[in-house]
């Protein structure tokens, strides 16, 4: 298990890692990439604990995907069932796992106070904050695609299910976007990842 982690995630991280998929008894499964999602976690009807993570991601998204599912595991564990996913018993034991990896052996340097500063409060998924988003992007292979509010207002842009949108205005956080085939207005995180057309 820790030579295949090594594929996956930092070094540094492998050990302890570990650790936590063998104390919390987790059977890690790494699939094909999901666009909705980069991981998912669920208590199997045998009461096994399962893990998915998307094979796509790069090393530090991977981790943090990884450490954000075990804290639902032990979330649950811990507080019951009852509780909200992404509730502030999830933040805070997201943010106990966490706090042993964000150090400078295991995320570069520029990463680390976007790290820091998402963990205050994290959310339900790291690409809503955009600044690290953003960041962790540059970790990625090269793709053609870009974020939303990289393309001029009116550009012409197409999504991972094929609908095609042309880009509005920015509304407070989100950009307004219409929909070319129904003509609805649909809103979009910033650091949306689209496919130009023009």
């Amino acid at each position: 298990m820790e030579r295949i982690l090594s594929r996956y995630i930092p070094d540094q991280a492998v050990a302890p890692v570990f650790e936590l998929i063998k104390t919390f008894g987790v059977h890690l499964k790494v699939v094909d990439e999901r666009t909705t999602r980069h991981g998912d976690y669920r208590r199997m009807p045998d009461g096994t604990h399962q893990i998915t993570v998307n094979t796509n991601l790069n090393t530090y998204r991977f981790l943090i995907t990884l450490i954000h599912e075990i804290a639902h595991l032990v979330a649950f564990k811990k507080f019951g069932r009852s509780i909200k996913p992404h509730g502030r018993e999830w933040k805070h034991t997201f943010q106990q796992l966490m706090l042993p990896f964000i150090r400078p052996e295991i995320f570069p340097s520029k990463l680390l106070p976007l790290i820091a500063r998402h963990f205050k409060n994290p959310k339900a998924s790291s690409d809503t904050d955009a600044l690290l988003s953003i960041a962790l992007k540059e970790y990625d292979p090269d793709n053609d695609k870009y974020y939303i509010f990289e393309i001029p207002v009116g550009s012409v842009f197409r999504i991972y299910n094929g609908k095609i949108f042309k880009k509005g205005n920015k509304r407070i956080k989100r950009y307004e976007c219409i929909e070319q085939k129904t003509q609805r207005v649909y809103l979009f995180q910033p650091n949306a990842e689209v496919e130009l057309i023009s």
